[in-house]
């Protein structure tokens, strides 16, 4: 159902480069303007000038941030700072990790992935399965770069189902007693640990293994859509050339999906527009939920928080939890939904996310105009949400569990996409270990 093909990677050679940790960087999509300054600051060969290059004065269609990505590509290949790797590889990848806010001295979690290409598939194949919607504008920026260039500069992550873990296991065991021919800690201390595996019947184990297995894709819904329409355009240029051409291909971090290193993200939802005082709050939610109060003084504040927030995680395991916190209101609510409201086990696997359940029970209550649920912020982190609403940047924060794997896989199995804001898998692959530049 999938197809991995080991591929000539194009890497840094460190000995024309330096330090890797100046040359990489992470996903495009999570770097504001003062990110992409720093990093195009940093070092002249840091990768965010291929994939994120600065607007200049004068740019125009011929020359632009994307024509300069092309030529900078092109520099670098013949200087050597990018050298593509001579024989198909599979690139074995761990992340060693603390998980955003966790405890202090909480232990490291690593997570494994493949770095390889993949045969593109249409999202209706039952192959490859997305979960989210994406927007016509970033899947321009995205052609525009890859019109010019014919690179994969950073993965699209992917997940699969490997219960037994048979093929993390195979790649392990290629890999086991070798040294990682990269090994650094990045910006935010994760142990970022690569390894070239060559060997073809490994290669071949793993195609095999993986063959059967629809893929789930994580992050990079634009870029795949984009690959799509790319190919589409190579082949109309081309006039439809028969075999496997370097652009029916994608490059992906394929991790499985009940890898404990895995994390997903909760994203809370703060307002900023009026919500009504608590007393209106408890009557209007009253029929569909079953509150409970977590009253706290300036004394008990941290005390009682910690212990909310550890109630809404345990009982959110077997029901659907959500967190209420009013400003100006010393009290933190847990909001339990009654079995009366729960969705039946007939409902669609979108309508049974607390996601689905948090915007039609609670936030259209409470937030009922566009206008006001535009006007909403979100954040990962429990505690910044509460403290927003507490210093008086929102007028009230609603927490969520995080949503389950199980539970993505579900949505987009059904043909489903999943509602704005409602996955953040973690931790995001850096971009820059290995680049897929097409052949051809």
């Amino acid at each position: 159902m999938s197809t991995i093909i080991p591929f000539h990677g194009v890497r840094y050679d460190t000995t024309v480069v330096g330090d890797i940790t100046q040359v990489v960087a992470p996903p495009y999509d999570i770097i504001d303007a003062a990110g992409q300054k720093a990093l195009h600051d940093r070092h002249q060969q840091n990768i965010i000038r291929l994939e994120l290059g600065l607007d200049q004065t004068g740019d125009g269609p011929t020359q632009n941030r994307y024509t300069r990505a092309a030529l900078t590509l092109r520099d670098w290949l013949k200087s050597g700072a990018l050298k593509r790797d001579t024989e198909p590889t599979l690139y074995y990848h761990t992340i060693e990790y603390t998980a955003p806010y966790a405890p202090p001295g909480s232990p490291t979690k690593t997570l494994t992935g493949i770095l390889t290409t993949v045969k593109l598939e249409a999202l209706d194949s039952g192959h490859i399965y997305p979960h989210e919607n994406t927007r016509s504008a970033a899947k321009t920026d995205r052609l525009n770069l890859l019109k010019s260039c014919h690179a994969n500069f950073s993965p699209i992550w992917s997940l699969y189902s490997d219960p037994r873990g048979a093929v993390m296991g195979l790649l392990e065991g290629a890999v086991k007693g070798k040294p990682a021919q990269v090994d650094f800690r990045d910006d935010v201390g994760f142990r970022q640990q690569l390894w070239a595996v060559t060997d073809p019947s490994v290669l071949k184990q793993a195609i095999e293994t993986l063959r059967s297995t629809p893929l789930f894709i994580a992050d990079g819904h634009h870029r795949y859509e984009t690959a799509l329409n790319y190919q589409k355009l190579r082949r109309q240029e081309a006039g439809s050339p028969a075999g496997q051409q370097s652009y029916d291909s994608v490059l992906m971090l394929l991790t499985a999906l009940e890898d404990p290193g895995l994390t997903v993200l909760p994203t809370h939802r703060v307002t900023t527009t009026p919500l009504p005082p608590y007393d209106h709050v408890q009557s209007l939610l009253s029929a569909t939920f079953d509150l409970q109060e977590f009253p706290f003084t300036a004394a008990t504040q941290v005390a009682t928080r910690a212990k909310f927030i550890e109630a809404m995680r345990s009982t959110g395991q077997t029901i659907p939890v959500f967190g209420l916190a009013l400003k100006g209101d010393h009290r933190y609510v847990a909001l339990s939904l009654k079995p009366a409201h729960r969705p039946s086990a007939q409902a669609s696997p979108r309508a049974k996310l607390d996601v689905s359940l948090l915007q039609q029970l609670v936030v259209a209550t409470l937030c009922p105009t566009q206008q006001e649920q535009e006007a909403i912020l979100y954040t990962k982190d429990d505690h910044e949400a509460l403290d927003w609403v507490a210093k008086g940047t929102g007028t009230g924060a609603f927490l969520l569990n995080a949503t389950k794997v199980n539970e993505v896989q579900a949505v987009a199995t059904a043909g489903e996409r999943m509602p704005h804001k409602s996955t953040y898998f973690f931790p995001k692959p850096l971009t820059g270990l290995v680049v897929n530049v097409m052949e051809g």
